[in-house]
């Protein structure tokens, strides 16, 4: 039974046809898995300007071509995102300690920190906490503010109904100049643009001092609601000559944190936590904000606990470079020997240097032996006794040029020497064929 026999042309087709299905394979391969990760992130502030911030940070990512982007989903509220991530609607989330559930939330990085203020009107007689009894404050998101005003009416013995009343960002000037509410509260970032905004909330004038209530048991808050902690507003932060406040004032502090969802990969989280802490250096020229973006506590037993990716970042447990590569260099050399079995098949494949015939020319004459007795005419036998002849120059011309997987001339001529005996005894039975048949 003779061999299959394919052109070279049809076999060099074959082979270009998988050395590109091949290379497509690799290349959709490479593409997927270097494609940049797109996370969602829920974000919201009264005024709009959490989104916005967000979106300077997905906008710089998008422009350095980080491997993780940000899709900004701006809710509304810090409530409002936080109820977003805890229902699983995102991946990530720009949230403050004291709201929401966290127990899915995993701190990535600090945004800034939320301090509250107790403002009451230039001239008022309220500078404790005690003196907010039987009045009334203005609480400015008090849906946010929930745990803040929840935290204040317990320490202080506060009736929480008939003290603190939700007052809108638009009518606060309003209602303190009115004396519809004795103090405003806010929990703001000590930046510029916000404390501006509190300064706009009261009279203005060189003798126009806003009167800043402290929080003196803060420390005892903060022992009970972990969300907060004991913090002292710098002289003069509200204004600074006259100083407002006149001395370090002590109040309540959260941290407005970005999470993650603790089921995303540790390598993802890592990354991410990376690009944020390097594009915060570029992102200090547009708005001083950025700078307040800090590190989480890295304790065991901090409020809320790190991602493992964005804790790898910060404690420098990193994979290092064999770490992270070191597969690839044990397996490179095995893949390179891999390939180049392929390409060895694939030479052999293709026949190159080998005859025609597409089988060894030993192969190739035993098989015309049954053709020989097979054949019936003289015009076959003459086609055959050319094929030897083809088989046999061939084999010469390569013996000639030196190559060594030539087949031997003294084998040659054994094997040809067989087959002219073949077809002399075939010749004779023919020739005597036509006798017999006279005969019968």
């Amino acid at each position: 039974m003779t061999s299959l026999y394919f052109p070279l042309w049809l076999r060099f087709v074959v082979l270009v046809g998988a050395v590109g299905l091949a290379a497509g394979a690799g290349l959709f391969a490479y593409r997927y898995y270097t494609r940049p990760v797109t996370l969602s992130v829920a974000v919201g502030s009264i005024d709009g300007e959490a989104a916005k911030a967000m979106s300077a940070i997905a906008s710089r990512l998008a422009t350095t071509n980080a491997a993780v982007r940000l899709k900004v989903v701006d809710s509304g509220t810090a409530l409002e995102a936080a109820n977003a991530f805890a229902a699983g609607k995102v991946d990530l989330a720009v949230v403050r300690g004291d709201v929401g559930d966290l127990s899915q939330a995993r701190a990535v990085v600090v945004v800034s920190h939320m301090v509250v203020l107790i403002v009451a009107p230039p001239g008022s007689s309220v500078d404790s906490m005690d003196k907010l009894k039987g009045r009334r404050v203005g609480v400015i998101s008090a849906s946010t503010n929930a745990k803040v005003v929840e935290a204040l009416s317990k320490e202080y013995g506060l009736d929480r109904q008939k003290v603190f009343k939700d007052i809108a960002l638009t009518d606060a000037r309003r209602a303190l100049q009115s004396k519809e509410v004795a103090a405003l509260l806010v929990v703001i970032p000590l930046a510029q643009k916000y404390l501006s905004l509190v300064r706009s909330l009261s009279q203005q004038g060189s003798k126009a001092l806003p009167v800043l209530i402290p929080v003196d048991s803060a420390a005892a808050i903060a022992e009970t609601e972990r969300a907060f902690e004991s913090f002292d507003v710098p002289k003069g932060t509200l204004r600074g000559a006259p100083p407002v406040p006149d001395d370090d004032l002590t109040t309540l502090r959260t941290s407005l944190y970005l999470v993650a969802n603790k089921k995303l990969g540790s390598d993802l989280v890592a990354t991410l936590t990376q690009t944020i802490m390097n594009v915060r250096r570029d992102l200090l020229a547009e708005d001083p904000i950025f700078g307040q973006i800090t590190a989480p506590s890295t304790d065991q037993d901090a409020y809320l606990a790190l991602h493992p990716g964005a804790a790898a970042v910060y404690n420098g447990t990193q994979q290092s470079f064999m770490d992270e590569y070191g597969n690839w260099i044990y397996l490179t050399p095995m893949a390179l020997g891999a390939a180049a079995t392929v390409l060895a098949a694939a030479w052999k494949f293709l026949g190159l240097g080998a005859p025609f015939t597409g089988q060894g020319p030993l192969d190739s004459l035993y098989a015309l032996g049954r053709r020989i007795r097979k054949a019936g005419t003289e015009a076959e036998l003459l086609e055959i006794e050319e094929e030897i002849d083809a088989i046999l120059g061939a084999q010469r011309a390569r013996t000639a040029r030196g190559d060594e997987s030539a087949v031997d001339d003294a084998t040659l001529n054994v094997a040809a020497h067989r087959l002219e005996g073949l077809i002399h005894d075939r010749r004779s039975m023919l020739a005597k064929k036509p006798a017999v048949a006279s005969a019968a």
